[in-house]
């Protein structure tokens, strides 16, 4: 029974959501290397009863299933991990692999879930997308260059197979370079390095005493990287911003402090939050209350493909799936197969809730509350 033989015959087996989970862990798929995982998915969707299972011009691995009339909704998950070897096995509940967490372990109960929905009516689009890890975003944004704006969207990332992700701060990532005359050390004009160093003292005494990583609703720097002699330097900073932070002004005042060198913006998306009251929120509260769970909501300090999308589509959004985020990244990342198994029968129900709603879905605030982003 591990293989579906008639589409949207019932759910999807455990020994087959078990083998579709360690068969992507198996096939490494560090950012840009996303070819083989996604070949194998779209071979899977079709396996499942998917009506359409395809790759796109920017490598993305798309499904399909149409059941007529009624709401789009979209499940978006990334395909790409950071890099780094954990072999995969189980030991007990535990499932151990590179991406288990992040995040392909939320994008294979996507592709369960969608199976699984069989009262489900309208159609549903799951999508593997490349390259989330990386600033770019670059499948997240060629499906919003390429197909229309969906009734809803589920972005797959973990948060706990029974807590709904309500948003994300934004990202602004610059880089500061700079070059001198060469001279000798002991001459009282600033050298490159030292000037590279000041470029990060400056950003955090824009940013003010109470930046830090620690809150949604404050900015958090980064230095990701210093490099530079007496005579050139580069740096690269990364800071990410919450609702409504003015990326445009901070990169101006940043450049106005910096006469000497160049400050580049490299990627910059905007914060997202939505609220308890969006229906897709509600829809996935409520699989998590069918199973004797009650549900929680949080926000994250870091960024997603939740960001992307939500710069373009005003629609109903929020980000879910099993697994600790905790070990995002991490030697040992795993996710409880249990877990898993919740968070599959979670989003079935979520998805036939979705499509009791009908089309288009009720909507009660707008899906992303941000201002502007930066611009070079």
């Amino acid at each position: 029974m591990s293989v579906l033989h008639t589409p949207y015959g019932g759910p999807v087996s455990h020994p087959h959501a078990v083998g579709l989970l360690r068969r992507m862990l198996e096939i490494e798929s560090p950012s840009y290397q996303e070819d083989r995982i996604g070949a194998y998915l779209v071979q899977e969707m079709k396996t499942l009863g998917y009506d359409r299972a395809w790759i796109d011009d920017a490598g993305n691995a798309i499904g399909v299933i149409d059941r007529g009339p009624g709401p789009v909704v979209m499940l978006l998950g990334h395909m790409d991990t950071v890099e780094g070897e954990v072999p995969v096995r189980i030991e007990s509940d535990r499932l151990f692999g590179r991406g288990a967490v992040d995040a392909k372990g939320p994008l294979a109960t996507m592709i369960c879930a969608a199976a699984s929905a069989a009262d489900f009516r309208g159609t549903v689009i799951v999508v593997g997308a490349v390259e989330e890890e990386t600033p770019g975003s670059r499948g997240a944004m060629e499906i919003r260059r390429t197909h229309s704006r969906p009734d809803a969207l589920v972005i797959g990332e973990p948060s706990g197979w029974n807590t709904v992700v309500l948003g994300y701060k934004g990202k602004l990532d610059l880089t500061y370079r700079v070059q001198v005359e060469a001279t000798h050390p002991s001459n009282p004009l600033p050298k490159a390095s030292e000037l590279a160093a000041d470029a990060w003292q400056q950003l955090l005494d824009l940013l003010g005493p109470d930046a830090g990583h620690g809150s949604f609703d404050t900015p958090g720097p980064t230095l990701v990287s210093f490099t530079g002699d007496l005579v050139t330097a580069r740096a690269e900073f990364s800071i990410r911003t919450p609702v409504g932070f003015d990326d445009t002004t901070l990169v101006r005042q940043l450049r106005e402090r910096l006469p000497q060198g160049e400050v580049e913006v490299v990627n910059a998306v905007r914060a997202v939050r939505t609220t308890r009251t969006d229906p897709v929120v509600r829809a996935l509260a409520r699989g998590i209350r069918a199973h004797d769970e009650r549900p929680t909501m949080k926000v994250k300090t870091a960024t997603s493909d939740m960001n992307t999308l939500a710069e373009v589509w005003d629609i109903p959004m929020a980000t879910y799936g099993p697994g600790d985020s905790r070990l995002d990244h991490a030697d040992d990342e795993h996710i409880l197969l249990s877990e898993y198994f919740n968070g599959i029968r979670v989003l079935t129900s979520a998805l036939e809730q979705l499509s009791d709603a009908g089309s288009p879905l009720p909507t009660a605030r707008p899906a992303a509350l941000t201002l502007a982003g930066a611009t070079a």
